[in-house]
């Protein structure tokens, strides 16, 4: 499903702590922040109804096979498992079902192309948009996700939760995004574009998986109440190999999908 949203609709998710990280304000006095915030929220009064954000989604019949996401009785989602020393030795399947009816959601949320290209003659409006997109594209999927849980899933119809309780992530299930230290590799961006057609909502990928625009996410829903985020962390030469099998790609190629992952006898 397609979701078109106004800037305006988006806007009071956005996580502003993320937005002062990213523009370098972290420690800076309230002040400042304040006066920032109060820039950026012009700014985004300016742009509400020439751009907007948009949001894919789908809710598929889904079990769990090992370490992979079984989805429409046959495609594979590979996932990795912690294998560090202490480490709970988790994966995302393990918040799937094996066997009966479970289902999984896939996403991914952008925004309009112009906020990357049309303010490139002035250098803090461009840094200012490009900010306010990647907040805007995490923004949607909070939105999407709430709407998802509350009504398309349903799983959480009674859900009452206040946009800070949602950001520090009090909802059942998670949200776990490609890239992300759960899910590790960009390229899984391929497999889920299979099955949501990125293009949709503009999305393209590059030959890692990088989406275009850069303000884009992607990634899985899932509902189970005891689901939480975790760290892959180092995986070893036995997982790599294990892995690449699943993907159905040479192993030097997810060698360097996975390069920040691979313990050092791995590299």
């Amino acid at each position: 499903m397609k979701l078109t949203y106004e800037i305006s609709d988006i806007a009071p998710y956005i996580n502003w702590a993320y937005f002062y990280h990213a523009w370098g304000m972290s420690g800076k006095p309230e002040s400042e922040k304040a006066q920032l915030r109060q820039e950026a929220e012009e700014a985004l009064r300016q742009i509400d109804g020439t751009y907007q954000t948009f949001a894919l989604f789908e809710l598929l019949q889904a079990n769990a096979d090992g370490d992979d996401i079984i989805v429409l009785s046959s495609k594979r989602i590979p996932c990795l498992r912690q294998q560090q020393p202490g480490s709970d030795c988790l994966c995302l399947t393990d918040f799937i079902a094996p066997q009966g009816e479970d289902r999984v959601g896939l996403f991914a949320t952008s925004v309009s192309h112009g906020l990357e290209k049309d303010f490139d003659t002035d250098p803090y409006q461009k840094m200012m948009m490009q900010l306010l997109a990647d907040r805007l594209a995490e923004a949607t999927a909070e939105r999407m996700h709430e709407e998802v849980r509350k009504r398309y899933w349903g799983y959480a119809k009674d859900e009452n939760l206040s946009i800070p309780e949602m950001q520090i992530e009090k909802f059942q299930g998670i949200r776990p995004a490609v890239g992300y230290p759960s899910l590790p590799d960009t390229s899984l961006n391929f497999v889920l574009d299979e099955l949501l057609e990125m293009k949709q909502i503009g999305i393209r990928l590059t030959e890692s998986g990088a989406m275009k625009p850069h303000a884009s996410v992607s990634g899985l829903m899932m509902a189970h109440p005891k689901a939480r985020y975790f760290s892959i962390g180092k995986i070893g030469e036995d997982q790599l190999h294990d892995y690449a099998r699943r993907r159905g790609l040479p192993v030097e190629i997810c060698r360097k999908f996975l390069a920040a992952n691979l313990c050092n006898s791995c590299t």
